[in-house]
């Protein structure tokens, strides 16, 4: 019995911003013994879902979501739920709770990318009064968002050595699963491929490869990215496996920065993060804005093609070990992972968890090694 459900979809490197709800596309009606509640939202946002008891309900958190003009009772139909109520949880997150009728525990729940933006689904279906009460509850909060430190004394030793430090990302962790399907959890499976990765890295000399983490805990993207910065990283790789409402998308590819997407998001990270941490070895605390974004943009016209060589050399890497591509193997995206301008850096979508053949080989070690391969020569090439 599932007894909570967390999720951090975003395919989840789309950098943090307000996120609508569309009136629409929302509804809490009766399905066919079961109660089916979707949202609507502006573009995919973490959340959490879970139930709980006396009185029964369904507890819906999200971040960074305004409910702006949506009328609970408008989006309400049928008899098992009997009420809606929205609001705000703590600063950044929101809250919707459903009243439940009867008994009703969680079958389903997933968000999927959509041409609108994203859409939540959450299936509920009959159970009794004592299953109901096993399944509901809350699930740990209490530092939940507080991401572990990475030990600064190694960070310092990393960042002075002569070694070239590949900075490995396995995306989501913790309250952030990530995609979920056919029973693998995009969080863990990327874990595992980044520690196999790490293992073939230690045997390149000269190279010394670091995890931004190292189990199932929640590390923000900002922490990802000053990790990096702590260690001196002269690559950085985010690791993910996408997952969509439809199978036919399938495949590897390897993204970098858009052209278009440069200077909107240093605009983001300078209104959103500390100056201080956006480029390593330089305090732009007292600098306006226009003179952060023409530093930045001084060292990315470095970075930004190296990391473009990069993902060019990977593709080709990766066709030679004979690893699954998509039909467009080198893309472009405004991902927040890849705006660093102080180190080269791609997402690797290893495949589709949606595809049932991509899962089948992600799920197998030889299919990961495949694209660990692929990296470790790609990076050799690229350390010498």
């Amino acid at each position: 019995m599932i007894r909570w459900i967390l999720a951090f979809f975003l395919a989840a490197n789309v950098a943090a911003a307000q996120v609508s709800v569309d009136p629409e596309r929302t509804a809490v009606r009766d399905g066919w013994w079961t109660l089916e509640v979707k949202l609507g939202l502006s573009q995919i946002t973490p959340y959490r879902v879970f139930t709980l008891d006396q009185p029964r309900r369904l507890v819906l958190d999200f971040e960074g979501v305004t409910f702006g003009a949506i009328e609970p009772l408008n989006v309400l139909s049928g008899n098992r739920a009997t009420a809606v109520r929205v609001g705000p949880l703590r600063p950044g997150w929101s809250r919707m709770v459903v009243d439940l009728a009867e008994p009703l525990v969680i079958a389903e729940a997933g968000m999927v990318t959509v041409a609108e933006g994203a859409d939540l689904k959450v299936v509920l279906e009959r159970a009794t009064a004592e299953e109901f009460a096993a399944s509901a509850g809350a699930p740990p909060d209490p530092g939940w968002e507080v991401v572990t430190g990475f030990d600064p004394q190694v960070a310092a030793q990393l960042a002075e050595s002569e070694d070239f430090v590949v900075v490995i990302d396995p995306g989501h962790g913790g309250i952030d699963p990530g995609a979920n399907q056919g029973g693998i959890k995009e969080a863990d499976l990327m874990l595992v491929l980044a520690e196999e990765l790490a293992v073939m890295l230690r045997d390149l000399d000269g190279v010394r490869p670091v995890l931004t983490r190292e189990g199932d805990n929640f590390v923000p993207l900002s922490a990802r990215m000053t990790i990096a910065r702590r260690v001196g990283a002269d690559l950085f790789i985010s690791l993910h496996a996408d997952a969509l409402d439809e199978d036919e998308a399938q495949g590897a590819s390897v993204y970098t920065l858009s052209a278009d997407g440069g200077s909107d998001a240093a605009r983001r990270i300078v209104e959103r993060h500390e100056r201080g941490d956006l480029l390593a070895g330089v305090d732009l605390s007292a600098a306006e804005d226009r003179v952060a974004k023409a530093l930045m943009d001084l060292a990315r016209a470095e970075t930004g093609p190296a990391g473009r060589r990069f993902a060019d050399a990977l593709v080709s890497s990766m066709r030679a070990e004979g690893v699954r591509l998509n039909t467009r193997p080198r893309r472009e995206g405004q991902f927040a992972v890849l705006t660093a301008a102080d180190f080269p850096s791609v997402l690797v979508e290893a495949g589709f968890l949606s595809n049932a053949d991509d899962r089948a080989v992600l799920a197998s070690a030889e299919g990961r090694a495949r694209i660990a391969r692929a990296i470790r020569d790609t990076i050799a090439l690229m350390a010498r």
